[in-house]
């Protein structure tokens, strides 16, 4: 049976699972976590410093990082009366599948650092929930494990430029199970995040004392999840960026494989194309043309995104061009979206604008790291209870009801 959202199963902070769920009782810790903000305060205090400065900064000067929040100031509501919302509803059908919410959570690297086993618990709430999760490329837990967890999770891949180690790499997905690629294009090299060089942050990390001093300093992480993680299951490796396994997390020599990807160009996405029988997406779009060209070149959807901030500092928020992408592409089109994402009411903008579906990061990163599962859990049903409120607010009674004229654009320098 199909989980569903509904406003009564929220009308307390002690409630947070989709109706039909059997979710316990939150832990004492969550009745505090009011939204997903507070999750990030949370997760401030248990993560090792250059581990949190991973999962939460930008980069170069945050303009981009910055200008995803701010975003949403430059809209605002006009709100219906006398309008019965009593049947409302988050349903939602994207790429042939029916969803509990129009939001999932969007691929996020190295989740298994700041959560135990991170990926998985990612995976198992978004089960529960009924909404999707796109398992990173860069994860520390296998691919096969995710899927056996959750066979509707997505995998998002950061393809190579060689042919051969692409075809490699995609058979593998196919056999893992997965039925929808994302196909991430915006990092044909890696953004210049400074934030990580001074945390002290690294991919493979490097043994240092400060290292050490981080992780001692902050015992619960250190025992709940890096010392659980070493006992129960080894040293994490970086397991899905190709067909064979990566590199150690932990190495003071080992330097990670990225293959050549400023190599890439459309020529290798018809390859993808023409091997991938399931659903595919093309993930990292900001203008309006190379939209148009995903479709031309038999992407199923796509999502706008920069990176959450994290590539070319400036670029523009995926709001911004969101509009203009769903005119070009028409009303029908799968146009999903995601950086800066945080409220409801963030998400309600995003579907007024025209996105068929957006996807969430880092709060439920945090929302892993401070209580694993069920905080992944509590972080889904406070999202859901703020859009279904606010919709009542609106006038609105589904995410297809949502349309541009209920937002007045906020006039320049006003």
């Amino acid at each position: 049976m199909q989980p569903t959202f509904r406003l009564e199963d929220y009308s307390a902070p002690s409630s947070s699972a989709p109706a039909g769920a059997s979710a316990p009782r939150p832990p004492r810790r969550l009745r505090r976590m009011l939204s997903l903000d507070d999750f990030e305060h949370a997760a401030r205090a248990f993560l090792p410093r250059p581990i949190f400065a991973y999962v939460s900064g930008g980069c170069e000067t945050n303009r981009s990082l910055q200008g995803n929040r701010s975003v949403f100031a430059d809209y605002a509501w006009q709100t219906r009366i006398l309008t019965s919302t009593s049947a409302r509803t988050l349903a939602t059908k994207l790429l042939g599948q029916d969803w509990a919410a129009p939001f999932g959570i969007a691929p996020m690297g190295i989740s298994a650092l700041s959560a135990y086993r991170g990926d998985l618990v990612q995976a198992q709430a978004a089960a529960a929930a009924g909404i999707p999760m796109i398992l990173s490329g860069t994860s520390l837990i296998p691919m096969e494990e995710v899927a056996r967890a959750n066979p509707k999770a997505w995998f998002q891949a950061y393809v190579p430029g060689e042919p051969e180690r692409i075809l490699q790499l995609l058979d593998r997905v196919e056999r893992a199970g997965f039925g929808t690629l994302v196909v991430t294009a915006d990092t044909p090299v890696s953004g210049n995040r400074e934030n990580n060089i001074r945390a002290g942050f690294s991919t493979p990390l490097r043994p240092s004392l400060r290292l050490a001093w981080d992780g001692l300093t902050h015992p619960r992480w250190l025992c709940g999840t890096a010392l659980r993680t070493l006992l129960r299951h080894g040293m994490p490796h970086f397991e899905n960026s190709q067909a064979q396994r990566g590199a150690p997390i932990l190495s003071s020599t080992v330097t990670r494989d990225f293959g050549a990807r400023d190599h890439l160009d459309w020529g290798h996405f018809d390859l993808i194309r023409a091997r991938w029988k399931g659903q595919l997406v093309l993930k990292g779009i900001l203008h309006r043309d190379d939209a148009l060209r995903a479709r031309e070149h038999g992407a199923d959807g796509i999502i706008l995104s920069n990176h959450g901030g994290r590539q070319l500092d400036g670029a523009v928020s995926p709001m911004q061009v969101l509009p203009g992408v769903v005119e070009a592409l028409g009303p029908d089109y799968p146009v999903m979206i995601d950086s800066g994402f945080r409220r409801g009411n963030d998400v309600l903008q995003a579907l007024a604008l025209g996105a068929k579906f957006v996807f969430v990061g880092r709060p439920f990163n945090y929302a892993g790291a401070v209580a694993g599962e069920a905080g992944v859990r509590h972080a889904i049903g406070i999202l859901g209870a703020e859009m279904l409120r606010n919709m009542a607010l609106l006038g609105a009674t589904s995410p297809a009801s949502l349309h541009r004229d209920m937002l007045v654009a906020k006039v320049s320098g006003a």
